[in-house]
């Protein structure tokens, strides 16, 4: 198979970016080595910028048809004391909530949307495993399918395939990590419709928890420290979900959903970036140029603003063939600033309050100055809705329609 630009990977970054070129006209094909979008983890926030870029690419009304809830204010118990930690009603959005929904129906979504364009291909169960190469530039990808070996050529590679991403092996790329204090176990928890409690996080001293209302079930993210998860699973299931119920009392109805840790998944946080993310032929966005920690749910975001920005600054320079190499850089010399900003913010709220969070087992928590002031001066709320719900430096599109 031949194509002007291979994206290999099919989640938020490659299949955004891939309806974007195919709106585009550029012939495109997207690789996902899954049959389906389910995952055992996948972030499911999608916030304002991410909502404005699908109103701006009329897809708005449709989207918002599909099953979601719809957060705005975001409030948590930091040592038994009620804090606001933003408000999302402040900020002067066309859409000031953030959209909770299943990763695998925006994906979804984004799939269908682009069955209207012809230049775009969709290539399910086909995993990039390496790359084609001319001299030092990068001609294509080696995939395999359920059929067998392909090899697709293809004028730029666009690796969009996460935080352990085989094409940034295979290109040699090296990935500069900040660390991370902790790690999530992630699992779901019956709700019934009479619960309405609406707190977003939990801390207390040696102990952490952020719950999400998902309808018919809550999903509860638990912090513990970094590389602690098998002396979790030593102390037993039972001890688990008895921290869970004791932090979140309202969980007791439904945490018999949890009936082993088959029903816990590990995410590894990491906080990592590329210094470089191109090599002649080939370019890193998203989570493959960039890994995001869990807080604030930003990572879709930033993912599907690198694509936006990829479209704007290459769709055009694609028609002609491929961009050289210091065009492409464009891409992280326009995503480099709000990437560092953000994952900046992370390693704070991770250093300073989750971190003292986990460390101060047995010790009396006192709430941090930040979280004070924002909670007793309303009007500070939009600082950190705004920060959330619309980052630094949000991406518009300008890429034109074939």
């Amino acid at each position: 198979m031949k194509v002007r630009c291979c994206i290999v990977g099919g989640g938020p970054a490659g299949m955004m970016l891939g309806y974007l070129l195919g709106r585009a006209g550029i012939d495109v094909a997207v690789l996902e080595k899954h049959a389906d979008f389910f995952r055992d983890f996948r972030g499911d926030t999608v916030h304002p910028s991410t909502l404005e870029v699908m109103d701006e690419l009329g897809l708005i009304d449709g989207f918002l048809k599909l099953p979601h809830q719809r957060l705005q204010k975001m409030d948590g118990l930091f040592g038994g004391t009620l804090v606001r930690i933003a408000d999302l009603g402040r900020l002067h959005t066309k859409y000031p909530f953030i959209a909770f929904m299943p990763q695998w129906d925006f994906l979804n979504f984004l799939r269908e949307a682009g069955r209207r364009f012809p230049s775009l291909k969709v290539l399910m169960n086909t995993e990039g495993v390496d790359l084609i190469r001319r001299g030092d530039t990068v001609a294509g990808v080696r995939a395999t399918t359920p059929d067998g070996p392909i090899d697709i050529e293809a004028d730029l590679t666009i690796a969009c395939d996460g935080r352990h991403s085989t094409v940034r092996e295979r290109a040699d790329l090296a990935v500069k990590e900040f660390g991370a204090p902790m790690d999530v176990l992630w699992f779901r928890v019956g709700r019934r419709a009479d619960e309405t409690e609406d707190l977003f996080a939990r801390v207390e001293p040696g102990s952490m928890m952020v719950t999400f209302n998902r309808g018919d079930y809550w999903q509860c993210a638990y912090v513990i420290a970094k590389g602690q998860y098998e002396v979790v699973k030593e102390r037993g299931l039972q001890a688990l979900l008895d921290d869970v119920v004791r932090m979140a009392p309202i969980l007791k109805s439904g945490i018999a959903d949890v009936k082993s840790f088959d029903d816990v998944k590990l995410l590894t946080v990491a906080i990592n970036r590329l210094p470089r993310w191109t090599r002649p032929g080939l370019l890193c966005i998203g989570d493959a140029a960039h890994a995001m920690s869990p807080v604030g749910g930003v990572g879709v975001n930033l993912a599907v603003q690198d694509a936006v920005a990829t479209a704007n600054l290459l769709a055009d320079k694609l028609r002609q063939g491929c961009p050289s190499e210091h065009e492409l850089d464009a891409v992280r010399r326009r995503r480099e600033f709000p990437v560092k900003m953000t994952q900046a913010m992370q390693v704070v709220v991770q250093n300073h309050i989750i971190s003292g969070a986990l460390r101060a087992s047995g010790q009396p928590l006192k709430v941090p100055l930040v979280l004070r002031l924002i909670t007793a001066l309303p009007w500070l709320q939009g600082i950190p809705a705004r920060l959330l719900a619309i980052g630094v430096r949000p991406e518009h599109v300008h890429s034109k329609a074939a």
